[in-house]
């Protein structure tokens, strides 16, 4: 089966650094966020990198103040499925703002930093990280 983000459906089953932020978009539970003007989905694209800071512990409209996660978090439930375990993660690229990939973006000054590991087909830890940034 082949990896998919499925951007709904996510659980956590564990976090860290538990804050309160405002949204200045739209957020699923689970989904990367970063900041811009504001805190809402990252995204690996070239031009446009916004990198993953914290992780969305709930649903939230652009105005709400959300729990988010800013240390280690675990995430199931049906958001992942096919991830390869022990797989590296990365946030995706193109238009899928907030979702996770296991193949590194390539494209010329896409982010490619690895924000967390797949814990079998279905589960993902991730690791936001303030230090340094990788891009490709």
């Amino acid at each position: 089966m082949a990896y998919a983000d499925a951007q709904s459906g996510a659980v956590i089953l564990y976090g860290e650094g538990e804050a309160q932020i405002v949204l200045v978009g739209t957020v699923k539970t689970g989904d990367a966020l970063g900041y811009s003007g504001g805190w809402k989905r990252a995204l690996a694209t070239a031009g446009g990198v916004i990198q993953l800071r914290c992780v969305a512990g709930e649903d939230g409209l652009s105005g709400q103040t959300i729990v988010a996660y800013f240390g280690k978090t675990l995430i199931g439930g049906s958001r992942f499925s096919g991830a390869t375990d022990r797989g590296a993660m990365y946030v995706a690229e193109g238009t899928d703002y907030g979702e996770y990939t296991q193949t590194a973006p390539s494209t010329a000054t896409d982010a490619t930093t690895i924000v967390g590991v797949a814990v079998g087909a279905t589960q993902a830890l991730i690791t936001p990280n303030f230090n340094v940034d990788s891009v490709a």
